[in-house]
């Protein structure tokens, strides 16, 4: 499929600055074509680091970059701050909240996932998520204040509440969040309180089906299950969160002396993190309803072999908001997963289309190479599962922590943050210290 240029330098408009549209802007770098990158956010974020600044363990600049120093050198490029609120595909343009409109003659949707809370959003205040830093600040500023409400905390029933943390959730989020509080207690914070002990601190790690990390072989989920619990996580497995409160939460999960059937209990808690759903941005539904596209039922957009819209081949969807398939030789299409390996190689794929395009060249379907997963669980353990030619390889512990932690930094952005993030690792892994421990707002004892 292809259509004619504008008069002129084709213009593109990419909608977000996350791993898709990042990797779209650098492949069309040295294209005769004008873009225009806007996001909420003025930075690139490497989010699977994310929850180590939630933790305390990297200051958010080792894990973000300023979009504007990304593109400096690329003078093609026009980096805008500000939220799309509209898809006109008529007009080709895509209006902001500003009010301001950007015209294109091509367009890349790459504006990424959001929490999901099954229905259930009024859960959002008392169990936040992580996808931004934003998050990533508050989270972390929940966690330390509940240690710090339970120092001074005369009543030891709230004080126990105030010492018990739960992830709902064991994907590669929870599973690496529920591991570092885990270790926070027993170690980081070893011997800092006078009144508290906060290895007492308990660490629920809740999941609604029968293993932790369910897209990983069943082994590394059982070698994963062993390290948290080695680790001292309670995880609790074909548990439904029922309800999510100020002062706790409820739970229905099978009986624990092997009865027939469920019950429901209560946990009382005031730190609760939810790791357990995520959905598309808000904009693929409008971007589907201007253009007539499908969305599946986590709202992502359905999109052509080639990453466009049916009717609509210069308007392209990439990353989390795609509901991509992938087109390899002999074999059935297959869902392209929500990482960052696939959101990197649909922004590279899309670009590449719509160079075609502009050459009045026929597009191709979009082939995802799967490396494998990563997962990390704590110090010295961690599970990985890779693709080779030669077949799975599978492995987990020291070895598996090692890998995981060079090939996390080698896939961050710039030479600095690299070498920060190498440094403050090792300076962890000596000391058990975690120094990015800083709150600059105290809203309340314990508070939710």
């Amino acid at each position: 499929m292809s259509m004619p240029p504008s008069p002129g330098r084709p213009r593109i408009v990419i909608i977000g600055c996350g791993f898709g549209g990042l990797e779209a802007a650098r492949k069309l770098q040295h294209a005769a074509v004008d873009i225009t990158i806007v996001d909420k956010t003025n930075h690139h974020l490497f989010q699977p680091l994310l929850y180590q600044v939630a933790t305390a363990g990297l200051a958010a600049p080792s894990i973000a970059a300023p979009a504007r120093l990304l593109f400096r050198s690329q003078p093609n490029i026009t980096t805008l701050l500000g939220e799309a609120t509209r898809i006109d595909p008529a007009a080709r343009e895509v209006h902001l909240a500003d009010g301001t409109r950007l015209p294109w003659d091509h367009l890349i949707v790459a504006a990424g996932a959001t929490h999901s809370y099954f229905g259930h959003d009024d859960w959002s205040t008392l169990a936040p998520g992580l996808k931004t830093l934003a998050d990533a600040f508050e989270i972390r500023r929940r966690i330390l204040m509940s240690f710090e409400a339970a120092e001074v905390e005369p009543d030891p029933v709230r004080q126990r509440a105030l010492l018990t943390f739960a992830v709902i959730g064991a994907g590669p989020t929870g599973v690496e969040m529920a591991g570092t509080l885990a270790e926070i207690a027993r170690h980081t914070l070893r011997g800092e309180f006078r009144r508290i002990d906060p290895r007492t601190a308990e660490v629920l790690l809740i999941e609604g089906g029968p293993r932790v990390l369910q897209a990983m072989p069943e082994v590394l989920s059982q070698r994963a299950l062993e390290q948290l619990q080695k680790l001292g996580v309670q995880v609790r497995l074909n548990a439904r969160v029922t309800a999510v409160t100020p002062g706790g939460l409820e739970v229905e999960s099978p009986f624990s002396d092997g009865g027939a059937g469920t019950g429901t209990h209560r946990i009382a808690c005031h730190c609760v993190i939810w790791a357990a759903g995520v959905a598309a941005s808000p904009l693929g539904r409008l971007l589907a309803e201007a253009t007539g596209a499908e969305c599946d039922r986590a709202g992502r957009v359905k999109v052509q072999p080639d990453l466009s819209l049916p009717g609509h081949p210069e308007i392209s969807v990439v990353g989390d908001l795609a509901a991509a398939m992938s087109h390899r030789p002999r074999k059935d299409p297959t869902p392209v997963p929500g990482v960052s390996p696939g959101a990197k190689q649909a922004g590279r794929a899309a670009a590449t289309n719509i160079l075609r395009r502009i050459a009045g060249k026929e597009t191709v379907p979009f082939r995802y190479r799967d490396y494998g997963n990563l997962a990390t669980i704590g110090r010295n353990s961690a599970v990985v599962d890779l693709g080779t030619p030669l077949g799975p390889l599978r492995f987990s512990g020291r070895l598996a922590w090692l890998f995981w932690l060079f090939a996390h930094a080698y896939f961050l952005i710039g030479f600095r943050n690299r070498i920060v993030v190498l440094m403050d690792w090792a300076s962890a892994y000596w000391s058990f210290q975690r120094h990015a421990r800083v709150v600059a707002e105290v809203r309340g004892r314990g508070e939710s």
